[in-house]
């Protein structure tokens, strides 16, 4: 298992997987272990994917500093670790909360980033989260299956604040729940630095403004995939994403949920490995494409 040190002393850690051209993983969570990532679907068949354990997750040790868990303070962990891999830029992959962090990457150094590619992730710097709305509208998509009737009436109630989150929410974030699924719902809570977790998306970590403006500007081709049936964030909510950037190719993954890799590898493979390997470059003025 490969290491290096943060900025402030802190010993994180990476897992490799794959060969070829390296693509850096930022995991969501927020605050989650790398592993739950897998091998994203197969796109280690493309690609040789770094995946980071952020700080005080998984194989990484917990800083001295519990207020470095914040997002904007992990960005400098991003960049050692560019460094650490010797790339003077590099392609990046942020899932669901690790999307705001690979965004954020992306405004603060322009410069560093080849490729940037967002997948589940409405982007909290740029003012952007997903409503109870959204998630119920979401959630009501999937009013045919036979758990459904069960868990709506919880998650309505844990979106409204009167209950915790439980188990039986699990399916919601799921396109098909199935026996992979449900193992990849149960490692959740053992992954997850729920300290971390709570720090991560202090509202002082981010000026939307800012951001907005840098990523207006950046050069680099994006990668915005929503998964049909994900409520966190919607594909509507997932296409404002894209359009805060100059140019974002935009897909919805039918069938898909908050793990699209789950549901649907080989559809996610071929869009994400397509983005990765197009060696257009876009123009300054070209438009979001249109949903797949």
């Amino acid at each position: 298992m490969p290491t290096f040190t943060a900025p402030d002393g802190t010993r994180l850690a990476y897992h490799v997987r794959g060969e070829g051209k390296p693509l850096v993983v930022l995991p969501g969570g927020p605050m989650r272990a790398s592993a739950y990532l897998g091998d994203l679907g197969g796109l280690t068949a493309q690609r040789r994917l770094v995946l980071l354990d952020l700080r005080g997750t998984g194989d990484s040790a917990r800083p001295a500093d519990p207020a470095t868990y914040r997002c904007d303070r992990q960005l400098d962990d991003v960049d050692a670790l560019r460094a650490h891999l010797g790339l003077e830029r590099v392609d990046l992959l942020g899932h669901s909360a690790g999307g705001s962090l690979a965004a954020l990457y992306a405004a603060r150094r322009p410069r560093r980033v080849a490729r940037l590619a967002l997948i589940t992730t409405g982007v909290r710097p740029l003012g952007l989260r997903a409503t109870p709305r959204d998630r119920l509208a979401a959630a009501r998509l999937r009013r045919g299956e036979p758990w459904f009737a069960a868990a709506y009436p919880k998650l309505v109630a844990w979106l409204a604040g009167t209950a915790g989150y439980g188990r039986a929410l699990d399916p919601f974030f799921y396109g098909r729940w199935d026996a992979a699924a449900r193992a990849h719902a149960e490692a959740a809570e053992r992954q997850t630095n729920q300290e971390a977790a709570a720090r991560y998306f202090t509202e002082a970590a981010f000026d939307p403004a800012a951001t907005r403006a840098a990523l207006r500007r950046l050069a680099a081709p994006v990668l915005v995939l929503a998964g049909a049936l994900d409520g966190g964030p919607s594909p509507a909510l997932a296409r404002r994403t894209a359009e805060a950037f100059g140019y974002a190719r935009f897909v919805v993954q039918p069938g898909a949920g908050h793990y699209p890799w789950l549901d649907d590898p080989e559809r996610f493979t071929r869009q994400v490995g397509a983005f990765l390997e197009d060696a257009a470059v876009p123009s300054e003025d070209a438009a979001v494409p249109s949903e797949e």
